[in-house]
C-alpha cells in the first residue's frame, strides 16, 4: 500500500490505502483557475514569477500555484520558457509539481514540441501532456505514468480570446467523443490589453481517474504559456 493523492470535494487527501477504492469518491468535475495581477510587471514591464489561485466550482480556494524559475530565464526566453510549477494546498503543502522543458516554440518544426510533466506528489510522474504536430490545429495528446495515450485536446484553429472565451476541447482517443473542455475566459478589454492574468475553467467527467484530473491542470498550464502568456518586454 503506498501514498495515493486522492482529489475529494476540492482537497487532496494523502491515504494509505489503494487508490482505486475511492475513486468513487471523487466529486470533482470542474475547476477554475485565477492568475494574479503581478504590479511590478504591470509596472516595469518585467516578466514576474506567475502565481495562480485554484478554486472549486463554489469559488473556494482550494489550491495555490507559484512558477519557479529565475529573473533571466523568464525575460530572455519569455512564455516559451521552460518553467517549474508548485501546487500547494492550503496548508502550505506542495502536493502537485509541473515541469515544462526547453522546447521549440515553432508550430513549423514537428520536432522538439512542447510537453509538460505532471508529478504528484511532487517526484512521482503521474502523467504527461504533450504537444501533437498539426498544420493548422492546436492539439495535445494526454498519457498516463506509463506514457500510454489517454485522451486528446483539440483547440480552435484561431486562438483569439478578443470579446469570448476560447474553449480547448477534451477528447476521447479517437476523438469522435468530446468529453470535457479547458476555456479560456474572457476578462474584459482593460485586463486582456494591459495585463497577461488569464482565467481558465477546466471541465472533466466525475468519473474520470483522479490522476489524469492533475495531468488536466498541467495541460491548462502549458496552454496557457504558449498562447495566452504575454512576455512583457514584447508589450
Amino acid at each position: 500500500m503506498g501514498k495515493w493523492m486522492l482529489l475529494i470535494q476540492g482537497q487532496i487527501y494523502h491515504l494509505d490505502i489503494p487508490l482505486n477504492i475511492l475513486q468513487q469518491h471523487s466529486k470533482i468535475d470542474q475547476i477554475l483557475i485565477h492568475q494574479q495581477i503581478e504590479l511590478l510587471e504591470v509596472i516595469t514591464g518585467f516578466e514576474t514569477n506567475n502565481k495562480y489561485e485554484i478554486k472549486n466550482s463554489f469559488g473556494q480556494r482550494i489550491y495555490f500555484a507559484a512558477e519557479d524559475t529565475d529573473f533571466c530565464t523568464r525575460n530572455c526566453c519569455g512564455a516559451s520558457r521552460p518553467f517549474t510549477i508548485r501546487i500547494l494546498d492550503n496548508m502550505g503543502q506542495e502536493v502537485i509539481t509541473l515541469e515544462r522543458p526547453l522546447r521549440c516554440g515553432s508550430c513549423c518544426c514537428p520536432c522538439c514540441l512542447q510537453e509538460i510533466e505532471i508529478q504528484a506528489p511532487p517526484g512521482v510522474p503521474v502523467g504527461y501532456v504533450n504537444q501533437t504536430w498539426h498544420p493548422c490545429l492546436p492539439k495535445f495528446t494526454i498519457q498516463n505514468e506509463r506514457r500510454e495515450d489517454v485522451l486528446k485536446i483539440t483547440g480552435p484553429c484561431l486562438v483569439c480570446s478578443c470579446c469570448a472565451d476560447v474553449d480547448f476541447e477534451i477528447k476521447s482517443l479517437d476523438e469522435e467523443n468530446v468529453v470535457g473542455k479547458i476555456s479560456k475566459q474572457w476578462t474584459g478589454l482593460v485586463r486582456e490589453a494591459f495585463t497577461d492574468t488569464d482565467n481558465f475553467g477546466i471541465q472533466f467527467p466525475l468519473d474520470l481517474d483522479v490522476k489524469m484530473k492533475a495531468v488536466m491542470l498541467g495541460a491548462c498550464f502549458l496552454i496557457d504559456f504558449m498562447f495566452f502568456e504575454k512576455s512583457g518586454n514584447n508589450e
